[in-house]
């Protein structure tokens, strides 16, 4: 049973693109990008609107980076993981990002302020480490940069 919440979403998404050859992807778009995510409790209702079982429909949102399952924070930042980016330091900015929200990839912070989760390639290769912050590129992170970040984030959440 899909939630109401999500039922006006996914019914949308599946009139706009459900005689579209090749569906699947640009129906999950719409509804990541309305909710934030791909809830769980819509994978059986997208299937059976565009004829695919829910292990197609799984398959496809679990095999792509890009699609999240869980409700994100308010704020997401994604930390590029491409060979150039690491090349430069990245991993450092990821174990300080890791720390300093006390959470992993895929993971929320307790107060559902910040999501962190990993991405590969921004292009932004010559002014690596890289990182989206909201759909923002910030580029040439440090470690030394990731407190004034995360507070940055967590002083907008404030303000809001």
């Amino acid at each position: 049973m899909v939630s109401t919440d999500h039922e006006a979403v996914v019914s949308a998404a599946l009139e706009k693109y459900s005689s579209t050859e090749g569906a699947l992807l640009p129906i999950l778009h719409e509804i990541q990008d309305a909710l934030g995510y791909i809830p769980p409790d819509t994978i059986d209702v997208i299937g059976k609107g565009i004829n695919r079982s829910r292990a197609e429909v799984h398959g496809v949102v679990s095999f792509y980076h890009h699609f999240r399952t869980h409700k994100p924070g308010r704020h997401i930042i994604q930390v590029c993981r491409s060979e150039a980016c690491q090349a430069v330091g990245a991993l450092g900015v990821i174990e300080k990002l890791k720390r300093t929200l006390g959470i992993d990839f895929h993971e929320s912070t307790s107060d559902g302020q910040i999501t962190l989760e990993p991405i590969y390639c921004l292009g932004h290769c010559a002014c690596a480490p890289a990182l989206m912050v909201n759909g923002e590129p910030r580029a040439k992170m440090t470690p030394d940069l990731v407190d004034s970040l995360v507070n940055e984030l967590r002083t907008k959440s404030h303000d809001d």
